[in-house]
């Protein structure tokens, strides 16, 4: 179901929580003007959150980051992207959710100024389409470092459809993320 609240369309997806929205941009020959986030109309939406940090990184065309998660504080996330096209993922990793080690995806892009919002609970990460992207996000809870956990971006048992972009670049730490199985029997997510 779809909700249009302010400049806002709030666009359910097939994971309880998580949304793709839609934003008006108003624009014309100088450029463009639009509202990124308004608390009253997500509120209303029945997205509330208390967003305590604001992250920003710069990447390359390939560069994945990714799937990221906290295990013992959770972070709900609304991302954006203000430079160039990612495709951004979330995996349900609620416990006794029906849509457990699903996964949803939407292609973010500063044409488009379109956002998505990540409830708790849930690995993310995104890959970088166009040549550079510039990536937002707000958190409803502080990163925590030595609470970070990772999810193979590849792992079978979830089988995220990528596109296809050439050569993955992924970081040391991403490289040695786990499997889902293996994540399942260190019981992270009970």
């Amino acid at each position: 179901m779809n909700k249009q609240i302010g400049n806002f369309l709030f666009k359910e997806t097939s994971i309880k929580g998580v949304y793709k929205i839609d934003v008006n941009k108003y624009g014309d020959n100088r450029g463009y003007f639009m509202e990124t986030y308004k608390k009253t109309d997500f509120d209303e939406a029945g997205l509330v959150y208390n967003f305590v940090q604001d992250n920003q990184s710069k990447s390359k065309k390939g560069v994945l980051r990714g799937l990221h998660f906290q295990k013992k504080y959770p972070q709900a996330k609304l991302v954006r992207c203000i430079e160039g096209e990612v495709f951004d993922v979330c995996v349900d990793l609620r416990p006794g959710s029906p849509t457990y080690g699903k996964w949803e995806g939407v292609v973010l892009s500063s044409e488009k100024g379109n956002q998505f919002m990540i409830p708790r609970g849930f690995a993310h990460g995104f890959l970088v389409l166009s040549e550079t992207a510039t990536f937002c996000y707000k958190v409803d809870e502080f990163y925590h470092p030595e609470d970070e956990g990772g999810l193979m971006y590849d792992d079978p048992d979830i089988s995220v459809d990528w596109p296809d972009v050439g050569e993955i670049l992924l970081s040391e730490k991403d490289k040695k993320n786990l499997s889902f199985r293996e994540l399942n029997k260190l019981g992270l997510f009970k």
